[in-house]
């Protein structure tokens, strides 16, 4: 049964992103000269993403408590445990700038669409493509849009979050951006690492108070990075037990 509701899964949502790539497209050309921070393409794009969680029998995908009408130029930080987590944190009400690994973007029709959303490619452990990644979030953020960083830099295997990497904190605090901590729990078992098949999960995202950054230096990197580290841990003992026990259904 997962393996065929998988499949019918994989279906709708090749069909939503070949669609989406196409409505994405059309919003580009027609918006780019006036939205040079493509906000509608972007939020089109992450709106497709709620459909395919919609389409997913096995997966219910929803935002807990109350959410900020708009964070602004903020630095969005979660913990990551899986793929799903891209789907849920969509959910979020408005549209955010995800910093993505490099080979994503060269995906057929998802990369292509990233790339019109005005996603943000970095290579991993090239120095340059990091440096010029962050100078790319600094021009969103200066416009006042979210970007959206996964501060561990790689999915945890387990329910404990590793350890915090400086960028994130250090963009902020260059450019006096909040940090708004986030927290999502369930998706571990909605789509585990190395399996094409979808688990049965209940996920859930919540966000927390921003972490103002104005005024700080460099010397203060450690201490916001343990403050966020800290809240999204506070977030995920409040939601972990509305999602539901952490092994897969099968």
């Amino acid at each position: 049964m997962r393996t065929a509701f998988s499949i019918w899964s994989w279906a709708w949502i090749s069909i939503i992103l070949i669609v989406g790539f196409f409505v994405c497209l059309l919003s580009y050309l027609l918006t780019r000269p006036f939205d040079p921070a493509q906000r509608l393409t972007g939020r089109l794009f992450r709106l497709s993403s709620v459909l395919a969680t919609k389409v997913n029998p096995m997966w219910t995908f929803r935002i807990h408590g109350a959410t900020p009408r708009h964070p602004g130029g903020a630095v969005m930080v979660s913990n990551h445990r899986s793929q799903a987590d891209v789907f849920l944190i969509s959910h979020l009400p408005w549209e955010m700038k995800w910093l993505s690994k490099a080979y994503n973007f060269k995906l057929p029709f998802l990369g292509w669409t990233m790339r019109l959303a005005g996603d943000i490619r970095v290579d991993r452990g090239v120095k340059d493509s990091a440096r010029a990644a962050m100078a790319h979030c600094g021009v969103y953020l200066r416009r006042g849009v979210p970007v959206m960083i996964f501060p561990e830099g790689t999915r945890s295997k387990t329910e404990d979050l590793l350890p915090f990497k400086d960028g994130a904190f250090r963009l902020a605090i260059e450019h006096g951006a909040p940090i708004l901590p986030v927290a999502v729990a369930g998706t571990g078992r909605a789509l585990r690492k190395h399996d094409w098949r979808f688990g049965r999960s209940r996920a859930l995202v919540a966000v927390g108070e921003p972490i103002p950054t104005a005024g700080l230096t460099a010397d203060d990197v450690e201490r916001v990075k343990q403050t966020a580290r800290s809240r999204i841990a506070a977030l995920l003992e409040q939601i972990r037990p509305l999602a539901g026990r952490s092994n897969d259904d099968g």
